[in-house]
């Protein structure tokens, strides 16, 4: 029997619950039949014309993103803009979406469980637990594998994510040492409170000028900001390998890809003069 839309929903969904998702979030399925077929799915962080044209070029059935398409309101998807344009595109050929995104971000193991184990953080917990769920919530804080200088973990920050133009960038002494590692895939410089209190260092994205700043002057940890895709990429392959177990422990055979198309929307990076 070919597998369906609706059953890898539903394998996706036990692994990321939709309960686990904040209110104001638009996670699953997007567009596609239920009852489709599926024999390709395809992986990517969002759900852009890029992405769209890779998994046309690889006859994927459905691809999984973790950002949402229609994330806010809409009043109409007539193919004159992005958006209208991509659920267009993905309807006509018969290709189905489905998005997880914070129902993914709070789960164990979800997209800061990927994060944290690619920088070599380990013995993890949340980072804000999810009250009457423990072991789910909010990035995840850890001790590194090996203590290191700021400046030597941000450069393993830099080797082991996926490379972009935004890079990494710093904030703290390079000479200070680090052990207790907080993490948080995508714009984390809501919970820099959090991470003052339990870490040496915050790796996360979108951080903030005054945010920073103040959460630096109140004596908070150091920072490392990294592209907020870069961030949240390494949970592809980790949702990917995880899903086709689910497959095989069912009989099912369905082949899986990880996007390879850069979509960190920044496209040139200059340094200051010395």
């Amino acid at each position: 029997m070919p597998t369906t839309v609706g059953q890898l929903v539903s394998l996706l969904e036990d692994r990321y619950p939709p309960a686990l998702a904040e209110d104001w979030d638009a996670v699953g399925l997007v567009c596609g039949d239920p009852n489709a077929s599926v024999s390709r799915v395809l992986f990517a962080v969002d759900p852009v014309r890029d992405v769209v044209d890779e998994a046309l070029v690889e006859q994927a059935d459905l691809i999984v993103t973790h950002h949402p398409l229609l994330l806010r309101g809409v009043h109409s998807v007539a193919p004159v803009n992005h958006k209208g344009s991509v659920l267009h595109t993905l309807i006509s050929h018969g290709i189905a979406l489905y998005a997880a995104h914070t129902n993914a971000d709070h789960a164990t193991p979800g997209v800061a469980d990927a994060l944290a184990d690619v920088l070599g953080v380990q013995d993890t917990s949340p980072l804000v637990p999810i009250p009457d769920e423990p072991r789910c919530g909010t990035g995840r804080v850890g001790r590194l594998d090996e203590v290191l200088t700021l400046g030597s973990f941000a450069e393993r920050v830099a080797e082991r994510l996926p490379a972009t133009h935004h890079g990494v960038r710093v904030a703290g002494d390079p000479d200070r040492l680090v052990e207790t590692v907080a993490v948080c895939g995508g714009s984390g410089d809501a919970f820099l409170g959090a991470a003052a209190d339990l870490a040496d260092v915050y790796v996360t994205s979108d951080l903030r000028h005054h945010r920073a700043q103040d959460h630096l002057v109140d004596g908070g940890c150091a920072l490392v900001d990294v592209a907020h895709w870069a961030s949240e990429w390494p949970w592809l392959p980790v949702a990917a390998s995880a899903l086709q177990q689910d497959l095989e422990r069912l009989g099912s055979t369905v082949d899986i890809h990880v996007s390879t198309v850069v979509t960190d929307p920044w496209t040139l990076h200059r340094g200051s003069p010395s």
